[in-house]
Parts: structure tokens; C-alpha cells; sequence
């Protein structure tokens, strides 16, 4: 698995046309504002026009990014390389859901130049889609599959959730047997969780349901690494999992190892060397600070280097390829082996990290509790 040292550059769509019931993401389903959006979203790119070099992913997430027409999406598109210069072969992906294109305008956003395309498909069950408030059906979402692949993209991601109440281990393993044979390049596999604001998070709260418990959280997990590295799929971070090493997402690993990125939209953030910083998290806000002709920007921070050392160790836990110590050790002054060695030797012998090739690597069962293993 290869890491661009380049930048990535993300757009937020912030409209859906209607809320799931668990997504706590930010988005407006007052559709009518889609061309003020669009105006505003170009001109902030203007503001950065200077301030980068090459980058060599782009995402378009969001949000609902597929309830833009192909005429909106190429206008964005169209701007985007006109304004940035991008390497070679980009990876550009665009995030759909399986309820609004047809084979047709899959077709069209793969000539405009889109190479990798995420449908949100969750499951494939209607009383489990239901229950989380997709637009979409079980067969809707197959269909996308379908059309995706006679549309010409030869790197399809899929999303899908587990830990969904009714839904027990039978279930979910059917639901990966289902994904498997699709023969897809990515699947990421979330577990449901919920913020006490959004629709399910207030029901849970009045005792409607409750979420499996840590046991069977881990029964889950584990069930999933081991079905889809058994597929042949490498399971290169705790939710995601490529049919090889050259399909892992080479944006969202940018993420992982503090490589530069730049958002734009409401809410995206973005980030540079120890700067971080974040747009206004309201389409109202973000239209009026760019008519007004200044970056939306809500606020930004400048990490101190223990804070980008704790964040390294935090992140590459939750990767397969994990820490490079003798890197970790140039960059922070920290060797983690004479710094860690009782509690690195104690996660060994319980089985939860490795250490190969120079690196600190989590095995699957480590995977599985990635944010404990951090305290380290």
C-alpha cells in the first residue's frame, strides 16, 4: 500500500432529500439553494486558487452529492481543473446513493472524468433500510451495482453497516456473502452509532432498542474481517477493506497519516502541516461570508507536537500498516519500544499489536479495540 505525500481536496455537498434517521452529518434538504451553493462553492475555490501545489485525489462527499444533475457535477468538475492542477491520474470519486441515478448518468459521470465511485448502500434488506430512513431499496441498490459496473467504473466502493438492531450475526454474514459476490474493489463496514440528536439516538434514549452490547460489537467485528479476508479482501483499516493493496482509498488515507488536505462547503475541513481548519457548519452562514467575499472559515487550531504525536499514534493504530517506529521516533522524539515496552509487551502477548518489518502493526483482534490501543 503506497502514501501520496500529495494533497487532497474534498467537497462537501450539503443537501440530501431527506435525513436518514442516525446521521448526525451536516446537510440542508432545502434543495431550492443548490445554485446559490454552486455560485459560492467556486468562488471559495478562487480563494485557494495560488495557495497549492498538485494534488492527486479528489472527493466529492457529503451530504448527497448524487441529488446534483451531471450538469451541476461536471460545472463543479470543470472548475475544479481549471482551478487546481492534479497529478497524472487522479483518483476522483463521487459519493451516490442507489435511488438517484439510473445507468444513463452513471454513464455521463464516469465521462466527465469521475474514476471511483462510494454507493451508499448500507444493506440490502428493506425492513433494516427502513428502519435507518434510506431513500433507496434492496434492489435499487442492486441495480446501482449493476449499472455501475456496465457504466465503465472499474473502482466501485460500497458502504455498509452493521450492529443495527434486529439485525443479529446470520443476518450481516448474508449481507457480506451478498457484497462479496458483487465483486467489487472496496467495501467499508461501519457499525451503527448514534448521537443522542438525531432521530434514532432520541428513540434509543426512550428505551425503544438498545445497541449490541461490547461482546457482540466484537462478534461482528470479527466476523467481518475474517469473511472478507477470507474473500481475499485486505482489511488495511479498522472499517475498510480492498480487494488488493492498489485499491485501498488513496484519499481517506490521507486522513490516516496527516497528509495535507483542503475542504470546501459547509463544514469541510481542512488540513496543513500542524494547521487545521474548519468551514462554517450552516449553508446560511457559508453562503453569507462568501457574498461577502471572505473564507468561510468557522475556526482553526495549531497542533502542538504532542498533539500530532498522540493523533499519529491514535490513526496509524487504527491502519494495517500501523507505526513506523523509526519513523515515529525522527518525527516525535519518542521511541515507542523503550517508551512503551511494558504495555507494547503486555498487548503482544494478549494478542492485540505485532511488531514486523520495523513497524507497530495491530492484528484483526487489535483492530477491533484501535481507539484503546492508542493509550498505549
Amino acid at each position: 500500500m503506497q502514501n501520496s505525500n500529495l494533497p487532497g481536496l474534498y467537497i462537501h455537498t450539503p443537501f440530501c432529500r431527506s435525513r436518514c434517521f442516525y446521521c448526525s452529518f451536516y446537510s440542508s434538504t432545502s434543495l431550492e439553494l443548490i445554485d446559490d451553493f454552486l455560485s459560492a462553492l467556486l468562488t471559495e475555490m478562487n480563494f485557494y486558487e495560488s495557495s497549492f501545489g498538485r494534488f492527486d485525489t479528489l472527493y466529492i462527499g457529503g451530504g448527497t452529492p448524487s441529488v446534483l444533475s451531471i450538469k451541476h457535477l461536471g460545472e463543479i468538475l470543470m472548475h475544479v481543473q481549471k482551478t487546481f492542477r492534479f497529478t497524472e491520474k487522479p483518483e476522483i470519486t463521487v459519493e451516490i446513493n442507489p435511488a438517484d441515478m439510473n445507468f444513463n448518468e452513471l454513464k455521463s459521470l464516469r465521462h466527465l472524468g469521475v474514476n471511483r465511485i462510494s454507493i451508499g448502500v448500507q444493506s440490502f434488506n428493506d425492513d433494516i433500510l427502513a428502519f435507518l430512513g434510506r431513500r433507496h431499496t434492496g434492489s435499487q441498490a442492486r441495480r446501482t451495482i449493476a449499472d455501475a459496473g456496465r457504466a465503465g467504473f472499474e473502482n466501485i466502493a460500497l458502504d455498509l453497516m452493521y450492529g443495527i438492531p434486529g439485525q443479529d450475526i446470520s443476518s450481516w454474514s448474508e449481507t457480506l456473502e451478498e457484497a462479496i459476490s458483487c465483486e467489487l474493489e472496496h467495501l467499508s463496514c461501519y457499525q451503527l452509532t448514534l448521537e443522542d440528536d438525531t432521530p434514532l439516538g432520541k428513540r434509543r434514549r426512550m428505551g425503544e432498542f438498545l445497541l449490541p452490547d461490547e461482546e457482540r460489537q466484537y462478534e461482528f467485528f470479527m466476523r467481518t474481517s475474517a469473511t472478507l479476508a477470507g474473500a481475499g479482501y485486505v482489511h488495511y483499516e479498522v472499517s475498510n477493506f480492498a480487494r488488493n493493496d492498489s485499491l485501498v482509498s488513496r484519499h481517506n488515507s490521507k486522513y490516516w497519516n496527516h497528509t495535507p488536505y483542503l475542504g470546501f462547503g459547509p463544514a469541510a475541513h481542512s488540513l496543513v502541516e500542524n494547521r487545521r481548519w474548519w468551514n462554517k457548519g450552516s449553508l446560511a452562514e457559508y453562503l453569507e461570508d462568501i457574498h461577502a467575499g471572505k473564507a468561510p472559515v468557522a475556526t482553526s487550531e495549531t497542533l502542538s507536537t504532542e498533539e500530532l504525536r498522540l493523533e499519529a499514534l491514535f490513526l496509524g493504530l487504527r491502519t494495517k500498516a500501523g507505526i513506523h517506529l523509526k519513523n515515529f521516533h525522527t518525527r516525535f522524539g519518542c521511541d515507542l519500544l523503550e517508551a512503551k515496552a511494558e504495555t507494547i509487551k503486555t498487548l503482544q502477548n494478549s494478542g492485540f499489536i505485532r511488531i514486523e518489518d520495523g513497524y507497530l502493526r495491530p492484528t484483526s483482534s487489535g483492530l477491533a479495540v484501535a481507539d484503546s490501543l492508542s493509550l498505549i
